[in-house]
This record gives C-alpha cells, structure tokens and sequence, in this order.
C-alpha cells in the first residue's frame, strides 16, 4: 500500500457510505482493503496508460487524470467483482478502461457545456482550445476501447453500446425534446444516458470479468444506470447550494450556462397555474439570458432553492436511489450488497 492508502481507505468508506473502518464488521475490513489494492492497482497503471510519445497529446491526456477525481466507476466495479472471483487481472484492465472512457467524456462535455472549471483546474479547452480538447477525448476513447479489446468479443460490444449511449445522450441534450414529448421524461432520459450508462457499465464489468454468477448482471445493470440517475438529481440539487465553499459551484451556475435541470423544469410545470412560479421562472430565465452576476439572480436562485420544485427533485433523487437499491434483491446478503445499499443512500444525503 502506498503512503496516501489510510486516507483513501477513509475516503472510500464514505463513499461507499460505510462507517469508518474501525466501526466495520471483520468481513467488511477486509472488502474495503480489497478494493482499496485494487484501486491502488488501477491508479498506478492509468498514468502508463495515458501516455504516448506525442508531447502534446501526452500533456492533454494526463492533465484532467492529474487533477484528480473520485474513481467512483473502478471503485464500483471492483465492488461488484467481489461477487465473484474479485481484483483480477482481467477486473483491473476493464476498470481502467471504464475510467478511462469517463475521463474521455469530460473533455467533450466541457467544450459542449462552454464550463470554464474542472477539478478544481480550468477545463481543457481552456488552456488548450476547443480542437485540442475534443481530439484529446477522442484519443483517450481510441485507448479505453483498446484495453476493452484485449478482453474479447463481449467486451468491445459493452464498450461500443455504452459509448453509443452516451453520444445519444449528449445529443438529446443539446437539442432537447422533440414537439408533443415530455420535457421531464427526456431530461430523464438523458441522465441515464450520460450518466447511468456508464455507471451500469461499470458494475456489469465487474461482475463479467470477475466470472461472478451471470444472474447478477442484470440486477447491478439496473441498480448501475438508476444510481446514476439519482446521482444527478441531486447534483441538480446541490447546483442551487448556499455553500459553494462546500459544493465548489457558485449557486446557480448550471442554470446561467443554459443546462437543464430538474427542479427548473418543475419550475416551468407549475409557472402554467401558478402565478408565483411564473414571476420567479421570468426572473430566473431573465437572470440567465443577462449572463452576469446580479442580486436578483442570486435571489431568485436562493427562492428557487427553498420552492417545492426543489423539494419535488429531491424526492425523485430518493425515489430512483431506492428503486437502485430494490434491484439488488437477487444478490446474496453480505457486505457487497450491504456497501452497494449504503452507496445509494449516501447518494442522496449529500443534500439532505
């Protein structure tokens, strides 16, 4: 174990939603310290990875791997392993791959969204430009689906369906719903697919590669695509923050970029009866189109953030994470599914 391994472990117990280590059962120590190996093992050979003899596509490549990140889908992954043979050598190439192709979208997504932060660092295009940014995507793309290539056929087809998905999200997001759809069925729909793809792709890798029975698969699938759903509601959510110290988002940023989210859509729903709802929607969208700080934006969003639009996205959050959670009923009792319940939750109590 490296150096930083006892704040990882911490870290990891947190995002898992488990209590500290020294609160966990013998059987659940012994999972975390597992995973933590295997993240370990993951991490060291994703700089390796991410390197090629071009300067500038070796610099690019690196730099949003370098400023950090959760490593939620390894981590993941490497969970749902343990339903099976656990921390492979096939497990840890697919994990890579799968953080690879997450890394791969942030690139895309910055120069679609035009945000200016990324980790905590400017975004690539940023520093960059648009070009440079989208061909270093594209590259680290071109590697993931290579070490999925080494895994065999059913690997490269849950790679090229996943990214499928994913493009299709990014798609629909930017033209938004068609006339005569429901603009919340579609938002939602991209969730799951920008999002919850990925994350279902992740715990299906994990139990694929880790030979675990294959009745599993469809249930952490489905648990998989439905964390991801509730996962960004709640980011909906916490985008309308008093704490941006805390959040590291000044309070309505999505919003004044022009993105979709939720508890804005609920907005619109109830400004058709409400006159209310309408005065702070004008305000709001009014606040958005100025693209400047003002007080009355800010005071909108904090009206926002205390309406039941809000309150209604927060509840669909909890709603799609206990749905996540009913999907596991296949899975034997024990600590993997103890973790991946607590995951879930943990999920939806960052804003509660």
């Amino acid at each position: 174990m490296n150096p930083s391994a006892p704040t990882r472990g911490s870290s990891l117990s947190k995002q898992l939603g488990l209590a500290e280590r020294m609160f966990a059962t013998p059987e659940t120590k012994r999972l975390l310290s597992a995973i933590e190996e295997g993240l370990d093992a993951v991490e060291a050979s994703l700089a390796a990875e991410l390197s090629f003899t071009d300067d500038l596509a070796d610099a690019t490549s690196r730099y949003l791997l370098e400023a950090g990140g959760k490593r939620v889908r390894p981590m993941l992954l490497l969970l749902t392993a343990h339903l099976g043979e656990g921390v492979t050598d096939d497990v840890v190439t697919a994990a890579k791959a799968i953080e690879i192709t997450h890394l791969a979208s942030l690139y895309h997504d910055d120069v679609m969204d035009h945000a200016d932060r990324r980790r905590g660092v400017p975004s690539a295009h940023t520093v960059w430009g648009n070009s440079i940014a989208i061909l270093t995507g594209d590259l680290l793309f071109a590697r993931a689906s290579n070490l999925m290539a080494s895994l065999g056929e059913g690997a490269i087809r849950l790679q090229a369906e996943t990214f499928e998905r994913l493009v299709l999200g990014q798609l629909h997001e930017t033209v938004g719903p068609k006339e005569g759809d429901d603009p919340r069925a579609h938002y939602i729909q991209v969730l799951a697919d920008k999002t919850g793809s990925l994350i279902a792709a992740a715990a299906q890798a994990g139990v694929i590669f880790s030979n675990a029975p294959s009745e599993y698969e469809a249930a952490v699938v489905e648990y998989g695509e439905k964390v991801g759903v509730a996962f960004q509601l709640v980011d909906d959510v916490i985008d309308l923050s008093a704490a941006p110290e805390q959040t590291g988002k000044v309070p309505g940023t999505d919003i004044k970029a022009g993105v979709v989210t939720l508890p804005l859509l609920i907005l619109r729903e109830r400004a058709a009866s409400d006159a209310a709802s309408a005065a702070l929607l004008e305000r709001i969208e009014r606040g958005a189109r100025a693209g400047e700080d003002s007080a009355d934006f800010d005071a909108a969003i904090a009206e926002l953030r205390g309406h039941p639009a809000t309150a209604d996205t927060l509840a669909e959050a909890h709603r799609w994470a206990r749905e996540a959670v009913e999907a596991l009923d296949v899975l034997p009792k024990g600590p993997i599914k103890n973790a991946l319940t607590r995951f879930a939750d943990s999920i939806v109590e960052r804003s509660s």
